[in-house]
Order: C-alpha cells, then sequence, then structure tokens
C-alpha cells in the first residue's frame, strides 16, 4: 500500500516539475514578446515623445504614458485568469484525500508579479525612449 502511494506522489511531483519547466518557458516567452510590442510600440511613437520632450515632458512622464497601457493589459488579464485559475486549481485539490483551500492571498501575489514583470519588460523600452535625443526623431519634419 505505501509503495504504491509512493508512486502516486512521485507522479504528482513528476508532473510539477514538468509543469514548473514549462511555466517558466512561458513567462520567458511572454517577456519577450511584451519586449518586442514595446519596441514597437515606443518607436511607432517616438515622435510624439520627441515633441513632448521639447515641450517639457520629464522622463518620469513619458515612460508613465508608455507603460500606462501595458500595465493595464495585464490588470486585465489577470483579473480574466483568476476565476479560472482558481476553478482549476480547486478541481485538482479535490483529487487529494486531505484538501486544503485555495487561498486568496496567492492570486494576489501572482497578480502583483506578473504586473512588476510586465513593468520591469516594458520599463527598459520606455527609458530607452524617454532619454533619446528629440532632435534626432524630430529631424525629418
Amino acid at each position: 500500500m505505501n509503495e504504491a502511494l509512493q508512486k502516486n506522489y512521485e507522479i504528482e511531483q513528476r508532473i510539477s516539475s514538468i509543469l514548473q519547466y514549462f511555466t517558466l518557458f512561458a513567462i520567458f516567452i511572454s517577456c519577450l514578446g511584451l519586449f518586442g510590442l514595446a519596441a514597437f510600440t515606443a518607436e511607432r511613437r517616438m515622435k510624439e515623445i520627441g515633441i513632448r520632450k521639447v515641450l517639457g515632458a520629464s522622463v518620469s512622464s513619458i515612460v508613465t504614458l508608455l507603460s500606462r497601457e501595458f500595465l493595464l493589459l495585464v490588470g486585465i488579464a489577470f483579473i480574466i485568469a483568476t476565476p479560472i485559475a482558481w476553478y482549476a486549481a480547486n478541481r485538482w485539490l479535490e483529487s487529494f484525500a486531505y484538501r486544503i483551500p485555495v487561498q486568496w492571498w496567492v492570486f494576489l501575489i501572482a497578480g502583483i508579479l506578473a504586473l512588476a514583470i510586465a513593468l520591469l519588460t516594458v520599463s527598459f523600452q520606455a527609458i530607452r525612449a524617454a532619454v533619446a535625443n528629440p532632435v534626432d526623431s524630430l529631424k525629418t519634419e
């Protein structure tokens, strides 16, 4: 009986480690996509950023301008994903003999981490666009 039970938990541990690797891979790919999207947005709005800088905008206001829409999208994704993840976690935990409740703070921490990762990814491009020389972007006008 102990061996059969141990075998079941070994399968769970193997699945857990595989899911951890795929999760890290998915986060990496999503950060690359977010980085590319931020670079594209910064490049597309380079003239606007140049005009704002000439008119006296600070670096922090430009970074906020570029980061706000990405953080809003991550927030919307968090709101959509939280009930789905809660349901999936509860269904998975029902299969165990000793059940534990899914705590709300786990989702809060995950949302904060997702926002922090998105902010770090986007802020690099936003800061680079904000400190660029506005003359270079407005030369063709």
